[in-house]
């Protein structure tokens, strides 16, 4: 079982990378024998540039991504993977350009413009979407994220398999909130979210790895 991690925050050791390192770790205690992050924003990449290659009749490109440059290896991986867990932090209501410019690469690809909109894929590569975000969770529902965020859910599930998400709110973002011009967030209120609430996050990440190989060992 092979499971590829797909970060698309900047940051390579905070809060998105760590959950999406529990997942790692709870895909590999359900038998996953391959495990590996990708940080996005390492590569020079861009998103789809409608080309169409793609969707060349009888194309050396058909079925896949032809665009060539440092997301085409990664492309690959994730194609040959059983699954995959994808973290972005949230900004503005969305996930991060990198991690969209992956998803249209990753999905556009095998899209079939049928009746259907189905997909090429052969098998199914079980999903998973870790969102991290500073705003607490009352006010995520209330700002409805959950349901913008969908669409890119239902979009993965349709064209890969399965997809599911696990959110996480009111999320440290500085280590010392005394250097910065943030008034709206209480340090300390911060903090012991980060202290109480982080590891259950973490735990859930590790649950989800595992679920992700558990689907892919049943298919």
């Amino acid at each position: 079982m092979k499971i590829l991690a797909i970060n698309g925050s900047p940051r390579k050791t905070h809060n998105t990378a760590e959950l999406l390192r529990h997942a790692l770790e709870g895909a590999a205690a359900q038998g996953a024998h391959q495990g590996e992050t990708v940080h996005l924003y390492d590569l020079n990449f861009k998103g789809c540039v409608s080309c169409f290659a793609c969707k060349l009749k009888d194309g050396k490109s058909y079925g896949k991504c032809g665009y060539r440059d440092e997301l085409s290896p990664v492309l690959d991986k994730a194609f040959e993977a059983d699954a995959l867990v994808l973290g972005s932090p949230i900004y503005f209501e969305a996930v991060t350009g990198e991690m969209r410019s992956f998803m249209e690469r990753l999905m556009f690809s095998v899209l079939v413009y049928n009746e259907s909109y189905g997909s090429l894929l052969e098998k199914k590569i079980h999903t998973g979407f870790i969102y991290t975000m500073n705003v607490p969770e009352k006010l995520m529902h209330e700002l409805q994220y959950p349901q913008a965020l969908k669409f890119g859910e239902n979009d993965m599930a349709r064209l890969l398999g399965s997809c599911e998400s696990l959110f996480v709110n009111d999320t440290l973002q500085f280590d010392d909130y005394s250097k910065y011009v943030v008034t709206v967030f209480d340090e300390n209120a911060k903090k012991k979210v980060r202290e109480e609430q982080f590891p259950r996050d973490c735990e859930s990440a590790f649950q989800l790895g595992a679920r992700l190989i558990q689907k892919a060992s049943h298919k």
